[in-house]
């Protein structure tokens, strides 16, 4: 007898959540099924059903308005919500839908400060029910190495951590364009973008951070900025400003299938603007970051991420009693738009193959050093988008040593410490990660 296909809504039908509705329609139908679609919009709402009915050959799925968020979970019963709405408002529906019956599943980062994060672990206490945080990059071939070396002991016991990573002039200019650069819907990039990388280091070393102290600022994007260095700007946004064209910046909506149905068409619904100016005005987070903490197992953290790059990666070395592991990615070199078009890209491939690649390299105390060969992976996030949807999706995922699936307490240990990081920031102290949130020991 064939075992009941398991029930999902999700809510935010935003760039993110197509790659669990293309699981769930797809590759995964047979064990799967969406039973609904939540947003505030009903435009991006039409065009996912459109791109279920013709790129999966299923009928519509029933939509709801966000406002009748509790409607649809009583018509349409589903057993998980998948939260992909904007960061700021993921506790609303994580806990309304477990007040309802659901477990949830969330994208990164859980939320965006101590007060709704809390919120969130009363709310799991109550219910009973369960919540999963999406943390591709632990499936990234890579990254599941670093970890297995780690697990096998190569630098005995982790001791410091150092970690940078970049974020290029296409990607980390979009997020002074989106939602993402006001800091009370995204927490910032400390919250935002660097939850991923927090989460790698909690679970490579195996322990939650005690003690944040931090330093950032705005330095390159904004209105200040550019004039400083004198340019001036008088658009507000790039689409439809004849004044853009030139400006490598500038992202145009009309210009993109997806972006067009899915942000530009969907303004009359929300208000909405996907495509500001990045050297505009009302920008609250910042670009450049640097933060030291320590760990409960005594570990040191040192860790920058700024988001105006000429390349993107990270490059990460994590030092211990027996040795010292470095792990190097360089994902993007030598992009250029071409008129301002997200996905239509000019990539320098000399530069690309004298400074891009990976690497692994082990550093024995008393040893000779040596490479590690990196698994290939397929698919976005290095691979990890396919290896996570596996693990969430099919019925039978195959065993993880590695324990990659990130529970509620993961996602709350990664984003305390950007949560704290701010708050340092912001008063010039050290912050004490439990006086936010106490984590379980």
């Amino acid at each position: 007898m064939t075992a009941p296909r398991k029930r999902y809504a999700l809510v935010g039908t935003g760039g993110r959540g197509r790659m669990f509705v293309d699981a769930i329609c797809g590759r995964y139908r047979d064990n799967a099924e969406l039973v609904a679609l939540c947003d505030l919009s009903q435009t991006r709402m039409d065009f996912y059903n459109q791109q279920i009915q013709e790129q999966h050959g299923l009928p519509p799925v029933p939509t709801f308005h966000a406002d009748d968020f509790d409607r649809m979970v009583a018509e349409t019963r589903p057993e998980v919500v998948i939260v992909t709405t904007m960061d700021a408002t993921h506790h609303i529906y994580i806990i309304r839908a477990m007040e309802l019956g659901c477990d949830a599943i969330t994208e990164k980062p859980m939320t965006v400060d101590a007060e709704k994060a809390r919120a969130i672990f009363d709310a799991i206490e109550r219910t009973g029910r369960q919540l999963r945080v999406t943390f591709n990059y632990r499936y990234a071939p890579i990254a599941t190495k670093a970890r297995e070396l780690i697990m096998q002991g190569v630098v005995g016991k982790p001791l410091h951590v150092n970690f940078q990573w970049v974020l290029d002039t296409f990607h980390g200019a979009d997020y002074f364009r989106r939602w993402h650069r006001e800091k009370d819907k995204s927490g910032g990039l400390l919250v935002h973008k660097a939850t991923h990388h927090f989460d790698l280091i909690n679970w490579w070393i195996q322990s939650y951070p005690q003690e944040v102290f931090a330093m950032g600022d705005l330095l390159f994007y904004g209105r200040k900025n550019a004039e400083a260095r004198g340019e001036r700007y008088e658009y507000d946004r790039y689409t439809g400003n004849e004044a853009a064209r030139h400006d490598p910046f500038a992202l145009r909506l009309d210009q993109h299938e997806v972006l067009r149905h899915l942000y530009l068409e969907a303004e009359k619904d929300t208000g909405y603007i996907r495509d500001r100016n990045v050297f505009g005005d009302n920008i609250t987070v910042e670009d450049t970051m640097s933060v030291t903490a320590r760990y409960r197992n005594g570990a040191i953290l040192t860790y920058s991420l700024i988001a105006y790059s000429p390349w993107e990666g990270y490059r990460i070395a994590i030092t211990g009693d027996r040795g010292r592991l470095e792990v190097e990615l360089v994902e993007s070199v030598g992009k250029q738009f071409i008129a301002g078009e997200e996905e239509t890209i000019r990539r320098d491939e000399e530069s690309e193959q004298r400074f891009g690649g990976k690497h692994i390299r082990v550093f024995p105390m008393f040893g000779r050093p040596y490479e590690v060969e990196i698994p290939e992976g397929v698919g976005g996030h290095g691979g990890g988008d396919r290896v996570m949807l596996e693990q969430i999706f099919s019925p039978n995922p195959p065993a993880d040593p590695f324990n990659r699936a990130a529970s509620h307490i993961d996602g709350a240990a990664s984003i305390l410490l950007g949560i704290a990081a701010n708050e340092s920031i912001a008063t010039g102290r050290p912050v004490r990660v439990d006086d936010l949130l106490p984590l379980p020991v």
